[in-house]
């Protein structure tokens, strides 16, 4: 029964029809998320017959990206691998595509370079695109499943893809701090706080973990909505897409946290007000003498709320996380030194810098031994180990010490 049936006019097939031929066309068990049958006529004449699976194919990130969609010249079979056809950040898809136009004897050399071929691969992406489009405004719910399962490999196409890269833009979801789900740039935009010109974003390795960084707590306390990014893409499309609806995205963990133009509410404000600031000029000097090159610089932090210290990439270096993964794939050896944020509305922060402020300041042991443990604190809320493990725990253990 698994015959040509994308000859047939798609109200002639049933929803079992489809399925069966996804099933043997796809060697799949699971049900179509969507099913996309059309006939396009034209400059290149062609019908697709294409499936988005309901779960994720074994082979989806698998090195050579390969397409499994076929490719046929009048319902005779050419190819089930051709690169040309689908792009690599749709190799999700299953199903077939037939042309009469395209020569029967064509060959894998011909196809690279085949102009016909080139505009059905257009035509289908534009299509595809459209009907996420579609999915994604009809059944939000639905979508964030399949953004779950196929999210990281779409958003290649932000690199690999400039032509279309504005509709793939707009089908992206995203995680952030005030959604329980899933949100799209737009709906972002939408919310943003008076004064705000920027996107603010987060990336690590697992949302979870990075909803809970130090570095979200100035922009939690304001109200400020930032989008929690943990795909390795998305350090990489970044690189090219630096801005949507004309604000630019700007990572939390890179310069300086400008909060203060952002509009705060009645209660931050007020608290804002109620604080007595604390002069940390001595400490700064401190911790700068105590820690030298470990650390690129020192100063008060404004992003910190509840934390007493943190880690960032100055204006202009590389994001915390690009350097992370870089480092793992072995693109990049030495670490970038970053700045070292200190809290001056912190009880630690305020000790120290009373300590710091003593006629005994530059022999106290227990100021320079904090210095390290507070940069050892920051990299470990990073979701770093420290630079020297067991300089680490002697100088935790001297400090419980004098503290019992």
């Amino acid at each position: 029964s698994a015959s040509a049936i994308w000859t047939r006019a798609p109200k002639d097939i049933t929803d079992d029809q489809y399925t069966e031929f996804y099933h043997h066309t796809s060697h799949a068990f699971d049900k179509p998320w969507h099913v996309m049958h059309n006939r396009v006529e034209g400059t290149v004449n062609h019908t697709s017959l294409l499936f988005i699976p309901t779960m994720a194919p074994f082979d989806l990130y698998d090195a050579e990206r390969k397409s499994h969609v076929k490719l046929y010249v009048n319902r005779v079979f050419i190819s089930d691998t051709t690169k040309e056809l689908i792009p690599a950040y749709l190799r999700f898809l299953r199903g077939v595509v037939d042309s009469e136009d395209l020569s029967l004897n064509v060959s894998r050399e011909m196809l690279q370079s085949d102009p016909k071929l080139a505009k059905i691969k257009t035509s289908i992406s534009k299509k595809v695109l459209n009907e996420l489009k579609k999915k994604a405004k009809k059944a939000p719910e639905e979508y964030a499943e399949f953004w779950k399962n196929f999210g990281a490999v779409l958003k290649e196409g932000l690199i690999e893809d400039p032509a279309l890269r504005d509709r793939i833009l707009e089908i992206c979801r995203f995680s952030s701090t005030q959604t329980g789900g899933v949100t799209s740039l737009a709906e972002y935009v939408e919310r943003c706080k008076e004064g705000q010109d920027a996107i603010y974003y987060l990336a690590g390795e697992d949302v979870t973990k990075i909803a809970q960084s130090p570095h979200l707590e100035g922009f939690k306390a304001k109200g400020i909505e930032v989008i929690l990014l943990s795909d390795p893409v998305d350090e990489f499309w970044l690189q090219h897409v630096t801005e949507f609806d004309g604000k630019p995205f700007k990572s939390i963990t890179r310069g300086g946290a400008d909060l203060d133009s952002i509009a705060a509410d009645e209660e931050t404000k007020n608290r804002e007000d109620e604080a007595e600031p604390v002069d940390i000029v001595e400490l700064i000097a401190s911790i700068k003498l105590e820690l030298g090159d470990a650390i690129k610089d020192a100063r008060p932090s404004k992003r910190l709320t509840d934390s007493p210290v943190c880690l960032i990439a100055d204006e202009g270096d590389m994001d915390v996380n690009l350097e992370r993964i870089l480092k793992r794939h072995g693109q990049l050896q030495n670490s970038v030194p970053r700045v070292l944020e200190l809290n001056p509305e912190h009880p630690i922060i305020k000790k120290l810098a009373e300590r710091a402020r003593g006629s005994e300041a530059a022999s106290d042991e227990l100021l320079k031994e904090s210095a390290h443990l507070l940069l050892d604190q920051a990299r470990i809320a990073d979701g770093e180990l420290p630079s020297d493990p067991a300089g680490f725990a002697r100088r935790l253990g001297s400090v419980m010490n004098c503290a019992l």
